[in-house]
């Protein structure tokens, strides 16, 4: 296909991600078992049912099909205000001014990164992250700059360490995302204290895209918030969405919430862009910020129940050692041993099981070696789903597998090897710092 009408914005395919929906339409079209898709992360229950009959309600309404310009999402707003206020007990958001309705949080951080820096501009991330960041970085026309991440295993960046502050410089912002997708970490308020602390040092924006805020399967399943950390809202915008914890990811619902500068650049980049969402789905989201967050917390306890019977199942059945994730709706682990590319396994395993799961590298250069699964079928689901990859694990074709992983393995060390010979203090720096001043997201998505 040609690419006369593509401009220099637009992404290139999603990589990993075509190759697995392709894969997943083949393995539907064999006979058999359908296929069990753990590669999304969209969850399979309901609304509550309050958010249903608001919805029911709205339908009916005339009023509620008009456009809606920003006064008429002042319910919306002004209850997630009350929520965050209820829960986090900071009391001086201002609804007219420091929030903003959003159709989705991926909606308001792809314009958001538009709205608050400049193209060539560099934004800090993690090299492992929601699979949409570099490619709406791409289209902002900014740089990535990944952070290292601590080698504690708790994939938290390392905010300490020198390539940190080397890689802040020309940066507008700080992107996190905790609790994360797709590690499932999460984030306490002494390094949410840390992050504001280099933000300020490197006069940063920090933008935490929070969309798993109610999914934490410790204490009350409230994940720790920046904004509310005193001074926070002189540089903080978060983003919550309705997706995860209200079961409303086809509904493009969400509002961000921080710094005035800030968000007025968003509203101000959107404005030529969305009338916001109907009014029926934003009476969808009034509904929720509503509900108690024992409600909430029964969704927590079924992803939590979902996480360790797989984890369990697939130490049984496919001695396959993986860790209890904290929070979220995902199982993130490495292959495997024996197994590197992470495509190729994923690939694999649902040709020959019909068990699809995402492979790391769509999450960022940090990804490779990793597999996610997302916990949206049930229990009995996932175990089966676990004992289908033992057997896969155990077959000859995983065999294959292992041998072409061995001498690809090989190969990449001997010219690594050879590479390193000849590379000077510079390559060195540019490797520790992530992407290079010059260079483009292109070659980034390029290698996903």
């Amino acid at each position: 296909m040609t690419r006369r009408f593509h401009s220099k914005r637009t992404p290139g395919s999603m990589g990993v991600f075509t190759l697995m929906s392709e894969a997943k339409a083949a393995a539907s079209a064999e006979a058999g078992d359908p296929v069990v898709d753990l590669s999304v992360g969209t969850p399979d229950m309901p609304p509550p049912a309050e958010a249903l009959d608001a919805l029911r309600a709205a339908i009916e309404d005339p009023s509620a099909y008009k456009y809606c310009l920003r006064h008429g999402t002042m319910p919306l707003l002004t209850e997630a205000v009350a929520w965050y206020t209820r829960h986090y007990g900071l009391v001086d958001l201002d609804p007219a001014t420091e929030a903003l309705s959003l159709v989705g949080s991926q909606e308001g951080l792809a314009h958001l990164l538009m709205a608050v820096a400049d193209p060539g501009d560099g934004v800090l991330m993690c090299d492992v992250g929601y699979a949409c960041y570099l490619p709406a970085a791409h289209v902002a026309g900014v740089a990535p700059r990944f952070l290292p991440l601590r080698r504690d295993g708790s994939f938290l960046p390392d905010l300490a360490a020198a390539e940190s502050a080397a890689a802040a410089r020309s940066c507008k912002a700080l992107l996190l995302n905790y609790p994360n997708n797709p590690t499932s970490a999460v984030a306490d308020y002494g390094f949410w204290a840390e992050a504001l602390a280099f933000c300020e040092e490197h006069d940063l924006l920090l933008i935490n895209d929070n969309p798993y805020v109610a999914q934490v399967y410790s204490g009350d399943g409230l994940a720790a918030s920046p904004l509310s950390l005193p001074g926070a809202k002189a540089r903080t915008v978060e983003l919550f969405s309705f997706a995860k914890s209200y079961q409303m990811g086809g509904c493009r619902l969400g509002f961000a919430l921080g710094n005035a500068d800030a968000i007025a650049a968003l509203e101000a980049v959107k404005a030529p862009i969305d009338f916001n969402q109907f009014l029926g789905i934003q009476q969808m989201g009034i509904a929720c910020l509503r509900l108690p967050q024992e409600r909430l917390q029964v969704y927590t306890r079924m992803f939590c129940s979902r996480a360790a019977a797989l984890t369990a199942a697939l130490r049984e059945h496919a001695g396959w050692a993986t860790e209890m994730p904290k929070a979220c709706m995902y199982v993130w682990t490495r292959l495997p041993d024996g197994f590197s590319d992470d495509t190729a396994f994923c690939l694999a395993l649902v040709a020959a099981t019909k068990v699809a799961v995402s492979p790391g590298s769509g999450f960022g250069p940090g990804g490779a070696g990793f597999v996610r699964f997302a916990l949206v079928q049930p229990e009995d689901v996932l175990v089966e789903a676990a004992r289908k990859v033992g057997a896969f694990l155990a077959s000859p074709a995983a065999d294959e597998l292992r041998a072409a992983d061995a001498a690809a393995s090989a190969a990449a060390a001997s010219s690594s090897a050879a590479a390193a010979s000849g590379a000077g203090a510079a390559g060195a720096n540019a490797a520790a710092n992530g992407i290079g001043p010059g260079q483009q997201c292109e070659e980034v998505l390029a290698a996903l």
